[in-house]
């Protein structure tokens, strides 16, 4: 075995009603502002700030959206498993498979802020380990890689090596 979880990813509607069934089976509400919040972030392919999602909702229902109560929210999704919080850049991507429980990788562009999920349970469940041998419970990776995407610029020639 490679180490590589594998899970649906969903996308649009089915995304939607995936959410929507992971937060009420959490034995939350699923909310015309937390269906708003959820779709505002499920449509960005880059990781999006409370304020980001504050103002596109602002524009969308033409009245003032508080970035605390994005905050709020996007927290609850988090604890949820709808979200996952990008630590580096204080922002946040839905999760394409809210179902599925387990340690993602993110690769982010430091240039144009797209951010690439991969899954590699053999390294997140080295370093969880790792934690727990120095004396750590409740060990959560959060594994986060910063570069140029091949999109934003040429892949160097020691690549391949």
């Amino acid at each position: 075995m490679n180490g590589h979880h594998h899970h649906h990813e969903h996308s649009g509607k089915k995304l939607i009603s995936e959410a929507r069934s992971a937060l009420e089976a959490s034995g939350e509400q699923w909310t015309d502002m937390r269906a708003d919040i959820f779709e505002a972030l499920a449509e960005r392919a880059r990781p999006a700030s409370a304020y980001d999602i504050a103002e596109t909702l602002t524009a969308r229902r033409g009245k003032r959206v508080a970035a605390n109560s994005v905050y709020r929210i996007l927290d609850l999704f988090v604890r949820t498993n709808l979200a996952n919080r990008i630590e580096s850049s204080n922002a946040y991507l839905a999760n394409t498979h809210p179902g599925c429980r387990h340690d993602c990788i993110y690769l982010i562009c430091d240039s144009c802020g797209r951010a690439v999920h991969l899954d590699d349970d053999q390294l997140t469940g080295a370093l969880r380990l790792a934690g727990q041998k120095v004396g750590f419970a409740d060990v959560r990776p959060v594994v986060e890689l910063r570069g140029i995407c091949n999109s934003c610029g040429p892949l160097p020639a020691s690549a391949g090596l």
